[in-house]
C-alpha cells in the first residue's frame, strides 16, 4: 500500500504538469503508461523487493525527466529538427559507448551496457530516440527526393544506418539490429509511401542476416534454440563443457518459459501464486524479471490476463498512430509515427520471442520489464508523441 499511495501521487503529479504544459494532449497515453508501469512493478515486487524498489527509483527518474521534457519542449518541439544531424551523430556515438574498453560490459553475449562505477545502463535506449528524430527531420526534408530514388540524396541517410548496423553488429545485439531496421523501414515507406523501397529493404536484411549466422557463432546460437530448443539425443553443451539434453543447457531459459506459460491455462494460476522458483529458492527461469516478464505474468494471469496485456499495448500503438494522422505537418507526422512503431515493435520482437515466433533476443517490454534505460526511455518517448498530440489538437480547434 505504500508503494501504490507514493506512485499515485507521482503520477497525480505528472497529469498536473501535462495538463499544464499540454492541455490538448491525448488523455488516454499517460494513465496506459501508468497501468503498465503498476503491473510491472507489481510483478518485480513479487519476484523481488528489492529489484521493486531499484525500479520504483528509476520510475521517479523517468517521471521528472519526462515532466522536463514537457517543460523545454512545450513551446515548440519542432525546432529539434534543426538538429538533425546532431542527433543522429549523437545515436551513433551512444551505441558506440558499449564497444569502449573500459566503459562496456557483457551480458548473456552482448555487449550493450555500459557501467561508471555501480551505475548500469544502455545507451542504446535513448540511441533509438535519437534516431528516430534524425529519421523524421530528414524525411521530411527530402521526401520528395527520395521518393525520386536519387542516389545522392541517400547518402547522409544510408552512413548513419550502416554505422548502426555496424555498431549492433558488433555489440551482438540481436534485438537491437532488429528493432533499427524495423524502424527504418517503417519510416521510410512513411515517408516515400513506395512499397518497392520496403520489398528490397526486406530482401537485405534477408541477405544481411544470413550472412550474419554464418559468420557469429552468438547469432547462430540463438537460432538453433529458436528452430530445436529440445533434443532426444545429448549435445555439445558450452556452459557446462559436457554433453546433455539442449533444454539443460543453451534452450534451458526459453524451454522453463514456454513451461510457464502452457502453466497458466486460461484463467492463470492467480498473482502472486505462480511457481517461479525451486525449493532451494533459486529463480526457475534466469532473469525472469528482465527479458521474461511477460512468461511470469501470463502464467498468473493466464491466456486472459496476457491477452488482456496485449490489448493495453495495442490501445497505446492505435492512439500514437491516431496522433500521427492529425498532426499537420511532416516533421511531427514521421516523428510521432516512429515513436509509436519503435514502442510497437519493440513489443513484438520481446513477446515474440519469448513464444518462439522468431528467435529470443535481448531487449526489454516497454514500462514493464525491470530495467532504468528503458522505462526512462520509455517515459521521453511519450512525452513526444503528447507533445505531437498537443499541437496537432490545438491546431484542430482554431
Amino acid at each position: 500500500m505504500t508503494y501504490a499511495g507514493f506512485f499515485f501521487a507521482l503520477y497525480l503529479a505528472a497529469h498536473l504538469v501535462t495538463r499544464y504544459t499540454v492541455p490538448f494532449a491525448d488523455p488516454y497515453l499517460l494513465p496506459i503508461a501508468g497501468l503498465l508501469t503498476a503491473i510491472g512493478l507489481t510483478e518485480i515486487y513479487r519476484l523481488n523487493p528489492t529489484d521493486a524498489f531499484r525500479q520504483g527509483t528509476w520510475i521517479v527518474v523517468a517521471v521528472a525527466l519526462f515532466a522536463a521534457t514537457l517543460f523545454l519542449l512545450g513551446r515548440d518541439y519542432r525546432r529539434l529538427e534543426t538538429y538533425k544531424y546532431l542527433f543522429g551523430i549523437s545515436a551513433i556515438g551512444l551505441l558506440l559507448l558499449p564497444i569502449l574498453p573500459l566503459l562496456g560490459l557483457t551480458v548473456n553475449g552482448a555487449r550493450l551496457w555500459v557501467h561508471v562505477g555501480s551505475l548500469r545502463f544502455q545507451p542504446g535506449e535513448l540511441a533509438k530516440i535519437m534516431l528516430i528524430v534524425f529519421l523524421a527531420g530528414y524525411m521530411r526534408e527530402k521526401r520528395e527526393v527520395l521518393a525520386q530514388g536519387r542516389l545522392k540524396d541517400w547518402g547522409p541517410l544510408l552512413v548513419i544506418w550502416v554505422l548502426a548496423m555496424l555498431v549492433l553488429l558488433e555489440t551482438k545485439d540481436l534485438g537491437g539490429g532488429l528493432l533499427y531496421f524495423g524502424i527504418f523501414l517503417a519510416m521510410l515507406y512513411m515517408a516515400t509511401a513506395r512499397i518497392a523501397y520496403v520489398a528490397v529493404g526486406l530482401g537485405l536484411f534477408l541477405v544481411g542476416a544470413v550472412g550474419v549466422w554464418k559468420v557469429t557463432p552468438h547469432v547462430q546460437e540463438r537460432v538453433t534454440i529458436w528452430l530445436h530448443p529440445w533434443t532426444t539425443n545429448k549435445v555439445y553443451c558450452p556452459i557446462s563443457g559436457h554433453f546433455d539434453l539442449r533444454q539443460n543447457c543453451e534452450s534451458f531459459q526459453l524451454v522453463k518459459s514456454l513451461y510457464s506459460i502452457g502453466h497458466g491455462g486460461f484463467g492463470g494460476t492467480g498473482l502472486g501464486k505462480g511457481t517461479v522458483a525451486n525449493l532451494n529458492g533459486k529463480e526457475i527461469i534466469p532473469d525472469l524479471n528482465t527479458d521474461f516478464i511477460y512468461s511470469a505474468l501470463a502464467q498468473e494471469l493466464g491466456l486472459i490476463g496476457a491477452a488482456a496485456l496485449l490489448l493495453v499495448y495495442m490501445i497505446f500503438v492505435l492512439r500514437g498512430m491516431r496522433i500521427a494522422l492529425l498532426a499537420q505537418d511532416g516533421f511531427s507526422k514521421l516523428a510521432a509515427a516512429g515513436l509509436t512503431f519503435g514502442f510497437a515493435f519493440q513489443t513484438f520482437i520481446i513477446v515474440g520471442g519469448i513464444l518462439r515466433l522468431i528467435p529470443l533476443t535481448g531487449i526489454t517490454l516497454p514500462f514493464v520489464s525491470y530495467g532504468g534505460s528503458s522505462v526512462v526511455a520509455n517515459f521521453v518517448l511519450l512525452a513526444g508523441l503528447l507533445l505531437v498530440s498537443n499541437r496537432a489538437n490545438r491546431e484542430m480547434l482554431r
